[in-house]
């Protein structure tokens, strides 16, 4: 590694270290995050677009480093991160922290990492002699389901120009990405009667029917389980459910009046999932409900559906994955059983691949890293873009 390497290196563990210090948890503003961003971009002359949500307080960032035509290469990631409540950190979730090789801090890896890299990069391209454009795309609440892709897609399609490529910098530890499943993001929030438990029959307890609607959704699954893809690539082979919160309830002596949980559906890339959804939503509609009814003629049950994210399949990647592998020497091509934004693009039409640094066990998790090493091969990388599309 040569004398340059090494300060654009110093400078993506700095850029990192001011974007692991906003708090941009998915849901909130994202005003700080952006501001900097645009600023840093626009001390290097360039210009970005911001397209926001309807509350104006979330936005994409768009931006081009070379001529304004068709073509080119995105490169795009997501300025969110999960939160940290009820996880045991033992460093400081949102100040970058360094233990030998590796930097610790919410979002290092997933994904402002690759940002930083990203943004790391800039004054490299703006050297370069592009022939081809290169478009940075971040977006918003991708944790949450990809909420920014359609204003985003959305913004870039008001361009004058078309970019070719999408690279979806999540964490692949550099392998090529070709697929991914989809998710259904859901929301269940159930209605019932509260009465003293000394006698609960003339109740309806909305955690009882909650109990019965997850148990409904494990067996679902479990029968999905039991009919694996032959040959399949994706771990599990099968479609997948998580119920991952559930709150309700008053007092340990009264019925439940209210139960709410937040659960997430996993399909097959082509899988078709609407008759899954439907047959949970049946169950409640069809054999809960009139139970509950019978005795309160108000319970209610609502099943939500918060996003539906595309999956990722191969049918727009051969573009994108053979673009990579001209830099890197990498033939291989997998898949992942997280989402990302992917899906979104190559539904656009966009041919996409998912490939960036680090490894995907450690997001979500307490004590979240990046190692330098992982930075590195990804500055290598966005370099070896940069010179490719100046040919």
């Amino acid at each position: 590694m040569d004398s340059s390497d090494t300060g654009t290196v110093r400078n993506a563990i700095e850029i990192l270290s001011r974007l692991v210090a906003f708090e941009s948890i998915s849901g909130r503003s994202t005003h700080p995050i952006v501001e900097y961003i645009c600023s840093y971009l626009g001390s290097h002359g360039v210009e970005a677009s911001l397209s926001f949500d309807e509350t104006k307080q979330k936005a994409n960032i768009f931006a081009t480093i070379g001529p304004h035509i068709d073509g080119g290469v995105v490169l795009n990631g997501h300025t969110d991160v999960v939160p940290v409540e009820g996880q045991n950190w033992a460093t400081d979730p949102f100040k970058l922290t360094r233990k030998r090789d590796r930097l610790y801090g919410r979002g290092s890896v997933d994904m402002k990492g690759f940002l930083a890299c990203v943004l790391a990069s800039v004054p490299i391209f703006k050297s370069m002699k592009l022939k081809k454009p290169i478009h940075i795309a971040f977006s918003y609440d991708e944790e949450t389901g990809g909420l920014g892709m359609p204003t985003l897609l959305k913004d870039m399609g008001a361009k004058t120009y078309r970019p070719e490529i999408v690279i979806v910098g999540e964490p692949t530890e550099m392998a090529i990405v070709t697929a991914h499943k989809g998710g259904f993001e859901m929301r269940t929030e159930i209605s019932g009667l509260e009465v003293h438990s000394c006698n609960p029959s003339v109740g309806v307890n909305a955690i009882s029917a909650a109990m019965k609607l997850i148990s409904k959704i494990e067996q679902i699954g479990a029968r999905l389980a039991s009919k694996p893809y032959p040959d399949s690539l994706f771990e599990p082979p099968f479609a997948t459910f998580n119920i991952g919160t559930i709150e309700g309830g008053a007092a340990r002596n009264a019925t439940a009046g209210w139960c709410n949980f937040d659960w997430e559906f996993r399909p097959m890339p082509g899988e078709n999932s609407r008759p899954i959804i439907a047959e949970i939503e049946n169950y409640a509609t069809n054999t809960l409900l009139p139970e509950m009814r019978a005795i309160w003629p108000e319970a209610d049950i609502k099943i939500i559906t918060e996003a539906d994210v595309p999956s990722l399949d191969d049918r727009n990647a051969t573009q994108a994955a053979d673009f990579v592998s001209k830099i890197t020497g990498l033939n291989s091509r997998g898949v992942v059983s997280f989402g990302t934004d992917a899906g979104y693009f190559s539904d656009a039409l966009y041919s996409t691949v998912v490939f960036g640094p680090g490894s995907i066990s450690r997001a979500h998790a307490p004590d979240e890293y990046i190692e330098i090493s992982e930075l590195s091969q990804g500055l290598k990388f966005l370099t070896g873009i940069g010179d490719q599309l100046s040919k």
